[in-house]
């Protein structure tokens, strides 16, 4: 059987068999648009048809499914497989189709791919060169609130963009919705996750950013260089027309840079900072400048926005502001554009997201804050904090909290499989409960706080030892706080 070679050219796809692994939002995307494009694909993916009922009625008829595993043959016979974010690159059946010579590439590299090949221009459009340029965002936390102010600036601004990637909808999927659209696109702005970047070959972002590292996803990666290393990936296309945005305050991508800078053919790397003047975006003195001696829009260091009018607050979305900034810029988009979407962005559902009061008791919904950077951050702008934490165990040291606890927590409420090693890792720094759900966690949280208090969900942890996602836990938060406030 004629094989693929492993740089693969995307446009001989048609009447190619290939696996597609996973079958959630990623792998619907991916399979349809492989559909789309004349292949013949089959869709695996570990569990029952019951459960994957609503993607299963949203395939394309001509899609072969099977669930319940990944059946060996399937991967002799492909020519390719394209597997979903989710999905571990070592589990067997892809080691093994790797070994055979068969490519095995992401949802996100085949997305590229179709778009930089120009595949989907209809005939009228083939005298067209435009490409979308890419923009590529990733980081521990503030990914889908930086990429949603991109976007938002850019489309202030005039300019035809897509949004789309981890953040939501799969950007395969959104790509086969517009097909013969893509062209008339400015700008693709992308959040990237490290799952993604595991498997890309080719992609490349004209505009990369790293927003921060911090420990996540330990129970995937062996140990933190691996996770760091599966993150830094999004540069390592990246050459001199390329911009490369980092935190200059994360000591791991200062690290990382400092190394960059030896490269041969390296990106224009530029910097957001809170502590420093650097050459990109930072704050002074509660103003944030622009210092981009090359941009005509932002010539010297310019007055950007007062940090008290950026509408969402917290320490981490001034970071996330500076990075969004520092990107809009570098896509031309003017300043008045910029300050007008972080004045009027009253931020993410599940980010920092204040529900309501109840006595004066203020409730945040922070059920995005699925790791111990994420909680940090959320506690560093907040005081007298009623913490509710809890979840999924992803392997992380929650020791790292103790500091931050012992100067913003006045308790701690504690739930889910990891509640016991959170307890012990936090042991002495905070009055400590132990709730089996949700609702009691309110209730006892409402039982210790006073007037002028603040009950956070910032688990630190992922959710589906008890909910379906992190938006699922957000949901079911805010609807006991309301509940619950209904009754007193």
């Amino acid at each position: 059987m004629l094989k693929m070679k492993e740089k693969m050219d995307i446009t001989a796809i048609k009447d190619r068999r290939v696996v597609v692994v996973g079958l959630q939002r990623s792998g619907l995307g991916a399979a349809n648009l492989l559909s789309y494009l004349g292949a013949k694909v089959s869709v695996t993916d570990r569990k029952p048809s019951n459960s994957l009922v609503s993607y299963i009625q949203r395939l394309d008829k001509s899609i072969r499914i099977i669930t319940n595993g990944h059946p060996d043959h399937l991967f002799y016979e492909a020519d390719l497989v394209v597997v979903s974010p989710g999905v571990p690159l070592n589990i067997p059946p892809l080691v093994n189709a790797h070994m055979r010579g068969i490519p095995v590439i992401g949802e996100l590299e085949l997305a590229y791919q179709v778009v930089t090949s120009g595949m989907l221009r209809s005939i009228d459009e083939l005298h067209k060169h435009r490409v979308p340029h890419f923009i590529g965002i990733t980081g521990t936390n503030g990914k889908s609130t930086t990429t949603t102010l991109v976007d938002l600036m850019l489309k202030k601004a005039g300019f035809k963009s897509l949004l789309a990637g981890n953040i939501g909808n799969a950007l395969t999927e959104e790509i086969s919705n517009l097909k013969s659209q893509i062209s008339n696109l400015e700008f693709i702005v992308a959040e990237v996750s490290s799952f993604q970047l595991e498997s890309i070959k080719a992609f490349r972002p004209w505009i990369s950013a790293i927003l921060n590292i911090t420990p996540d996803h330990l129970n995937r990666y062996k140990d933190m260089e691996q996770y760091i290393n599966a993150k830094v990936r999004i540069f390592e296309n990246q050459c001199e027309e390329d911009y490369l945005v980092l935190n200059a305050d994360d000591q791991i991508l200062k690290v990382k840079s400092e190394k960059l800078q030896v490269r041969k053919g390296r990106p224009k790397v530029l910097y957001f900072s809170r502590e420093r003047e650097v050459e990109g975006v930072y704050l002074r003195d509660g103003m944030i400048y622009c210092n981009l001696p090359e941009q005509p829009l932002a010539p010297g260091s310019l007055p950007l926005i007062s940090q008290n009018e950026i509408r969402v607050r917290g320490v981490h979305n001034l970071e996330n502001a500076m990075a969004s900034s520092l990107v809009a810029l570098l896509c031309g988009v003017p300043v008045d554009a910029i300050r007008d979407a972080l004045k009027g962005f009253r931020g993410l559902e599940h980010r920092l997201e204040f529900v309501g009061k109840i006595d004066d008791i203020s409730f945040i919904n922070d059920s995005k804050g699925t790791n111990t950077g994420a909680v940090m951050k959320s506690l560093e702008g907040l005081e007298r904090v009623i913490l509710i934490m809890g979840g999924m165990d992803k392997g992380e040291d929650f020791s790292v909290l103790r500091d931050i606890v012992d100067k913003k927590v006045k308790a701690l409420i504690l739930l889910g499989e990891a509640r016991d090693r959170i307890r012990k890792a936090l042991a002495g720094v905070a009055e400590t409960f132990m709730v089996g759900d949700l609702e009691e966690a309110v209730r006892v949280s409402l039982s210790l706080a006073s007037a002028g208090d603040t009950v956070l969900l910032s688990p630190g942890c992922a959710s589906f030892d008890m909910f379906n996602d992190f938006e699922d836990r957000g949901r079911r938060f805010k609807e006991v706080v309301k509940e619950i406030g209904k009754t007193l």
